[in-house]
């Protein structure tokens, strides 16, 4: 199947779907086709076997769980075009010359603006990457901590240049100015997973981890992934929401802010579990700011993340103790501390 088939609005999807999904009609009878009308459930084949429930009057426009994205929806703004591009490269590692014109065809932008795009933002590549993309930060406050040692012995162990691939393409390198965590440096970033006061010693070990697997944990039958109930710290009210699950339970529904945009956002509320929906895109390794739906308090004041330094979310766990997830998006920094909890 090509890119371009792959990206298209399905036939019939485009302002509405009708799918023999059990439900009740005006009359009371059952197995009526339920209407989708809103939202990237519109064009998502697993809509109607979608353990997120579609609400018409909050339609979800980013979902981790099938990585979907509404291309209609992202046409209007420049930052639209960048999320399609970071949907597309997510997809298939690089941008491909057929999806971006498939792209072009569907955003009725020019195949030389989206190019321009695509060249002008070091985090596209037009060419294949390897399995596994590492970013060594070269900017001020990393450099003056070892950074170039630190890329120099990366490029030694992969037996390439920054800006190169493996022949086996499992690893491809890259050097960065920033990735916003300067007081943590020298800073290395590994399929999204950040790695701080990284020495030269430490370089195997963060290779080696990224080859067994940095996202290894899996939602059943692991140990370390488990169900918590969340409530606010502030007005101690719950943030569950059975309406809207993920994972098979109830999601916490909090509200967040970035970037001129406010919407809502569902985390999974299994520890350890990094699923989330949200009302609006959230790009890569932005950091948002979280509220909670109720009292409207801005859930902060938790310690920077140890992988990232972006502030931690503060939230209570029923029961006793607190859960912090970091703020950045693409970070899995997290912390369960329940000292002081009798069991």
């Amino acid at each position: 199947m090509s890119h371009m088939n792959e990206l298209q609005p399905r036939s019939g999807q485009g302002s509405g779907v009708t799918a023999p999904d059990p439900a009740v009609d005006g009359n009371g009878n059952h197995d009526a086709p339920a209407q989708i009308t809103l939202g990237l459930c519109t064009i998502c084949d697993k809509a109607f076997t979608c353990t997120i429930v579609r609400d018409p009057a909050h339609p979800i426009q980013a979902c981790d769980q099938f990585e979907c994205v509404p291309l209609e929806k992202l046409t209007t703004q420049r930052g639209g075009l960048i999320a399609i591009l970071e949907h597309v490269q997510k997809r298939y590692g690089y941008l491909p010359e057929d999806a971006l014109r498939a792209v072009a065809s569907q955003t009725g932008r020019s195949l030389v603006e989206i190019y321009g795009v695509a060249t002008f933002y070091r985090s596209f590549s037009l060419a294949p990457r390897g399995k596994h993309l590492c970013s060594v930060c070269l900017g001020t406050a990393c450099h003056v901590r070892g950074g170039p040692a630190i890329a120099r012995e990366v490029q030694q162990q992969l037996g390439i240049m920054a800006g190169e691939t493996t022949p086996d393409r499992e690893f491809t390198l890259e050097t960065v100015n920033c990735l916003g965590a300067c007081a943590l440096g020298p800073i290395v970033v590994t399929d999204g997973h950040y790695f701080s006061n990284v020495g030269i010693k430490k370089v195997g070990e963060i290779l080696a981890k990224a080859r067994a697997g940095l996202d290894t944990v899996t939602v059943e039958g692991d140990q370390r992934v488990f169900p918590v109930d969340i409530s606010c710290p502030r007005c101690n009210h719950s943030l569950m929401d059975p309406a809207h699950p993920i994972d098979g339970h109830p999601s916490v529904r909090v509200t967040v802010s970035f970037a001129q945009k406010h919407g809502w956002l569902a985390l999974s509320s299994l520890y350890g579990s990094n699923n989330t929906a949200s009302e609006f895109p959230i790009p890569q390794s932005e950091v948002y700011h979280v509220f909670c739906p109720h009292c409207h308090a801005e859930l902060a004041g938790g310690q920077p993340c140890g992988d990232c330094n972006a502030p931690m979310i503060p939230m209570i766990v029923r029961g006793g103790g607190v859960m912090q997830v970091c703020s950045r998006r693409g970070c899995r920094g997290h912390i369960l501390d329940l000292s002081g909890v009798n069991c």
